[in-house]
């Protein structure tokens, strides 16, 4: 019998020690798998679940304000209905900007990674998410909340996003991508579809951004092009997708809060873009009107 050569017994064995890895490798991701599975059922079987008839998502204009005044609080006291108000300050309807991490962690809380997260009933990476910026304490214990609600008992949810999307530059659409997440329609229509996997019946309506005034640069959103185009182009754009998308939309942006003298920011604004108690209370009431409204069943 001939003797194997060195260089072949060599290359035999680390063949086989490549197999070994190999089986060990799959081994060590099966056993992961299993672990991670069975830990992900633990957590989220074992959760009570909360039951709320309206969930407000949006930014500071729900988020801001957190007590009896809030819109979302009002809208309770106005319907009787029971109001969640998962309004996060500074948060977009879009991921941003392009070049960052699909987890990066303000992205996972824009209303597009809400979504998601509602709609694979997983908020793992919103929990690692920890905000350093000012008035945001409540983040956390907000995305606590959002993860014990039960989406599939849920009668409607309000998007109440887009003047950040509009500070922040996000490009209105991606002519070649109709569903990229890093523009605020590709968002709109993802959350949708995120929105109507968790629950198919959902009444899914959209609240669109108001009037703003920017007292520090003395101009106002007709006149501010903050890189995506004027806020009445968001707007427009979310009207257009509301009739695309087959759901409603409430526009405050249009004959809402009057603007026809720089003055009028007073009127409902503190500070030219968040609305004052008295602005809450008018965005609340037109809201309760369109969640009371009852479609006429021979019209």
């Amino acid at each position: 019998m001939r003797r194997m050569s060195g260089s072949r017994e060599a290359g035999r064995m680390r063949s086989f020690s490549g197999r070994r890895l190999t089986v060990y490798g799959m081994i060590s991701a099966g056993l992961f798998l299993v672990l991670f599975l069975g830990t992900f059922r633990r957590r989220t079987e074992g959760m009570e679940r909360e039951e709320f008839q309206v969930v407000a998502f949006g930014d500071s204009f729900f988020g801001e304000v957190r007590d009896e005044t809030s819109v979302p609080a009002l809208l309770q006291a106005l319907t009787g209905k029971s109001v969640y108000n998962a309004g996060l300050g500074g948060t977009c309807m879009a991921r941003q900007p392009q070049g960052r991490r699909m987890d990066y962690g303000k992205d996972s809380l824009s209303m597009v990674g809400l979504a998601r997260a509602v709609g694979t009933d997983d908020f793992g990476v919103q929990q690692t998410v920890r905000m350093r910026e000012t008035n945001t304490e409540y983040f956390e214990e907000d995305i606590d909340r959002l993860e014990t609600i039960d989406f599939s008992r849920v009668e409607t949810v309000l998007i109440q996003q887009g003047v950040n999307d509009y500070h922040a530059g996000i490009p209105i659409e991606n002519p070649e991508d109709p569903y990229d997440e890093y523009t605020f329609l590709g968002a709109l229509r993802t959350t949708v579809g995120y929105l109507r996997r968790a629950n198919p019946e959902v009444r899914i309506l959209l609240v669109t951004p108001t009037y703003t005034w920017y007292i520090f640069t003395g101009l106002t959103c007709e006149e501010a092009d903050q890189g995506g185009g004027l806020l009445e182009d968001y707007v427009e754009a979310e009207l257009g997708a509301a009739g695309e998308l087959g759901i409603e939309v409430i526009d405050v942006y249009h004959d809402f809060f009057p603007h026809e003298t720089w003055e009028d920011k007073d009127a409902y604004t503190r500070d030219g873009l968040h609305p004052n108690e008295e602005g809450r209370e008018k965005l609340a009431g037109r809201i309760a009107q369109e969640l009371c409204a009852v479609e006429d069943p021979e019209g």
